[in-house]
């Protein structure tokens, strides 16, 4: 459990699981849903789901294998063997497609980076 001593940066990870698991579980499903309406909303993620037709065929898989890799992650923690490996799964599977951080969300043309990594910062 998250105590008043936590210093977030060095304790985000214990932190994010304590929210996600006990504090807010039911906000934390919901989130992960709206986050996955968003995205699949975006003119450049929503045509590329169509035209891979993923979302049309498969549904609940999408749902799902984002569900167990974000899981992973929030359970073990990013900077863990467990929540690294579910990061460069993520990253494997999307490679083919050169998906920009930039296509879900309003950023300058200065954001270079297309991939999540570890230890990254959110803006």
């Amino acid at each position: 459990m998250a105590s008043s001593a936590s210093d977030p940066r060095r304790d985000c990870a214990p932190i994010a699981r304590e929210l996600a698991r006990v504090a807010f579980p039911w906000d934390t499903t919901r989130s992960l849903e709206l986050a996955l309406f968003r995205t699949f909303a975006s003119p450049r993620i929503g045509g590329l789901l169509h035209a891979t037709q993923e979302f049309e065929a498969r549904p609940q898989k999408r749902y799902d294998d984002t569900d167990l890799i974000v899981s992973e992650i929030i359970e073990h923690g990013y900077d863990s063997d467990r929540g690294r490996r579910a990061i460069a799964r993520m990253n494997a599977i999307h490679a083919r497609f050169k998906i920009a951080n930039c296509s879900t969300r309003r950023c300058s043309r200065r954001s270079g980076s297309s991939r999540l990594h570890h230890g990254s910062s959110a803006r």
